[in-house]
C-alpha cells in the first residue's frame, strides 16, 4: 500500500504563487508517473500535470508556462509550482501515482485563487 501526503495549498491573490508537495510512503517498488489534477465545483477531475520517472512532463494547456512540476526520485516526492494564479485556478489539487501498475490518489488540498 501507498500513502501520499500533500501540503502547500491556501488562499492566495490572483498573480500569486503557490508550491504544492506530494510525497508517498509505503510499500514502494517503484514509482512511475507522478501528476496533479484538480476538481473545480461542479467540474470533472482534470489533469494539471504529469512527469514520467524520466522527467518527460506534460501540462494541460490552462497552465502552460505558468505551472512547473518537477519530482525528485530519491524522496518520492513531488512539485507543483503555480506561479501568476488566477481565479479560475481555484479547486481541490488532487496528487496521483503510479506504483507497479496500481494508481493512487492523495486526500487532495484546497487552492483558492482570489481576484
Amino acid at each position: 500500500q501507498v500513502q501520499l501526503v500533500e501540503s502547500g495549498g491556501g488562499l492566495v491573490q490572483a498573480r500569486g504563487s503557490l508550491r504544492l508537495s506530494c510525497t508517498a510512503s509505503g510499500s514502494i517498488r517503484s514509482i512511475n508517473a507522478m501528476g496533479w489534477y484538480r476538481q473545480a465545483p461542479g467540474k470533472q477531475r482534470e489533469l494539471v500535470a504529469d512527469i514520467s520517472s524520466g522527467g518527460s512532463t506534460k501540462y494541460a494547456d490552462s497552465v502552460k508556462g505558468r505551472f512547473t512540476i518537477s519530482r525528485v526520485n530519491a524522496q518520492n516526492t513531488v512539485y507543483l509550482q503555480m506561479n501568476s494564479l488566477k481565479p479560475e485556478d481555484t479547486a481541490v489539487y488532487y496528487c496521483r501515482v503510479t506504483s507497479s501498475l496500481v494508481l493512487y490518489w492523495g486526500q487532495g488540498t484546497q487552492v483558492t485563487v482570489s481576484s
